[in-house]
């Protein structure tokens, strides 16, 4: 049996640009690992878009800068590596920042009931790894990541099969809500049949998301989620 209330019950949290900033902490460390496999320190900023999955990244970085595709065994140690660096590049952003609103909005969510989750491109240890600094692990009990599927239609539906496990019964795509930055998340998000509030805190303002057609658009998540949104 499908819950289905009159207002969400799970609220999925893409992490950057929409709950944090790490200070260009992830760009650094694929450039870190590149440079200790490859010589090469490359910059992922030329080669992929922001939204796409850490696979995606790491794979079209490796064929733009070696001229092929990666062996799967080089693929495995490059993610390794990746992450090895992230811990230690996050630790020392200098312009590592929790978004303006996002701990007073997770916690009044969670008070108020709602179960809170991760959808995002990270993989899961970096998406862990990320959120570590600021303490911000401890809302989020289950999540879909980009170590489930390059494709974000699907990070989504396995975001709410989760959810659903969590909560103990099974959640219709009704009862579920995405929060995110940019126009992969509203077009992951719609495609899984989800509705999306789109955070104009970051690198797309709020007519780049309304164009996108994000279901609602704030500047901020100081603001709190649209009343209309959660209902």
């Amino acid at each position: 049996m499908s819950a289905s209330h009159n207002r969400r019950l799970a609220l999925l949290f893409d992490i950057d640009g929409t709950l944090i900033t790490t200070g260009g902490a992830g760009a650094r460390s694929w450039r870190l690992a590149f440079d200790k496999l490859y010589g090469i320190p490359a910059d992922i900023g030329e080669f992929t878009d922001t939204g796409m999955t850490d696979p995606d990244v790491g794979r079209k970085t490796f064929e733009a800068v070696l001229g092929r595709k990666p062996e799967r065994h080089e693929f495995a140690r490059l993610l390794e590596r990746r992450l090895h660096y992230l811990r230690q590049t996050v630790e020392e952003a200098e312009h590592y920042r929790v978004l303006p609103g996002v701990e007073d909005l997770l916690t009044g969510l969670v008070n108020q009931g709602y179960l809170v989750g991760l959808i995002t491109g990270n993989v899961e240890t970096a998406a862990h790894i990320k959120l570590h600094r600021a303490n911000l692990n401890r809302f989020f009990s289950f999540g879909g990541y980009g170590s489930d599927s390059n494709d974000r239609a699907e990070v989504t539906r396995i975001a709410l099969r989760r959810a659903s496990l969590v909560y103990g019964e099974d959640l219709d795509e009704d009862c579920c809500l995405v929060i995110g930055d940019t126009p992969h998340d509203v077009a992951g998000a719609h495609a899984a049949g989800v509705a999306c509030v789109g955070v104009a805190s970051h690198k797309f303002n709020s007519a780049q998301l309304a164009e996108a057609q994000a279901d609602w658009v704030i500047e901020s998540l100081e603001q709190g989620l649209p009343k209309e949104a959660l209902e």
